[in-house]
């Protein structure tokens, strides 16, 4: 049977990949969180990086099991991690294989979590660009120059005191 060895290297550098896009996640949310700009565009530019390495990496697995299923005649359709870890018959193999998967699966699932968070840092810094950019445009109504005909408007309290 031929060895899980390709596969393994390339679970390993997919790990590797995602410690490194973790990384530069939370890099982004301090960023955000200081308002840095320069900063900013420095790690988008190394996380864009990042991405097309693990793109290249992932055809790269996805051939070592394509490799290894004709080699040990399974099918490549029904080629999934668990399937494969049932039919290595190296325990160390199968055992350093199935830990690359957990801690890429791990990795994955903490990196969705710290870009959700960067979304809705971003969504809340833009609602707040826009809030100011409101408060310091006038708008048509602000613009009379002449006496206030609406006398119950101009009585109104900022605040509801109703709520």
């Amino acid at each position: 049977m031929l060895s899980v060895h390709l596969i393994t290297k390339s679970m390993e550098e997919l790990v590797r990949i995602h410690e490194d896009l973790l990384t530069v996640s939370k890099e982004k949310t301090k960023a955000v969180k200081e308002g840095s700009l320069d900063p900013l565009q420095v790690l988008l530019v190394k996380e864009r990086k990042l991405i097309q390495l693990s793109e290249q990496t992932e055809r790269n697995r996805q051939e070592a099991v394509e490799t290894w299923c004709k080699a040990n005649h399974h099918s490549a359709e029904g080629a999934t991690i668990t399937n494969i870890l049932h039919k290595v018959e190296d325990e160390a193999e199968q055992a350093h294989l199935e830990s690359n998967a957990i801690k890429l699966t791990e990795l994955i699932t903490e990196l969705k979590q710290q870009e959700q968070l960067n979304h809705v840092l971003i969504s809340q810094s833009m609602q707040f660009v826009q809030l100011s950019l409101d408060l310091m445009s006038p708008t048509l109504k602000n613009m009379n120059y002449g006496v206030n005909k609406d006398t119950e408007t101009s009585n109104r309290s900022v605040f509801d005191s109703k709520a």
